[in-house]
């Protein structure tokens, strides 16, 4: 099983940029599809990116197409979150989590698959 530790969050004005990041420990960081989820406030946590074991594929919600960019750096089993033109209703605690194998992206966002979360980041955005 792979450990997650999330990194990279704070408070941004709207309109502005983060980098989150998730770093991963073990020797089989090539063998995880990986995804960030985020859950805001009184709500369900929620799939926001995923991205495939090569990195060559990527898969995203709707609500961050086109501002989010998910990338991962397999030597250094770390994979990112670049959030740009952020807006007040991204604030919530970022996540991010791995499932075992080359599954296809769309898998990844059944949130209720994942048995474990890490602490997450916390992300504001100011209006």
């Amino acid at each position: 099983q792979v450990q997650l530790v999330e990194s990279g969050g704070g408070l941004v004005q709207a309109g502005g940029s983060l980098r989150l990041s998730c770093a991963a420990s073990g020797r089989t960081f090539t063998s995880y599809t990986m995804g960030w989820f985020r859950q805001a406030p009184g709500k369900e946590r929620e799939f926001v990116a995923a991205i495939s074991w090569t990195g060559g594929s990527t898969y995203y919600a709707d609500s961050v197409k086109g501002r989010f960019t998910i990338s991962r750096d397999n030597a250094k089993n770390t994979v990112y979150l670049q959030m740009n033109s952020l807006k007040p209703e991204d604030t919530a605690v970022y996540y991010c989590n791995a499932k075992g194998g080359r599954v296809p992206l769309v898998t990844m966002t059944h949130t209720a698959d994942f048995g474990s979360w890490g602490q997450g980041t916390q992300v504001t955005v100011s209006s």
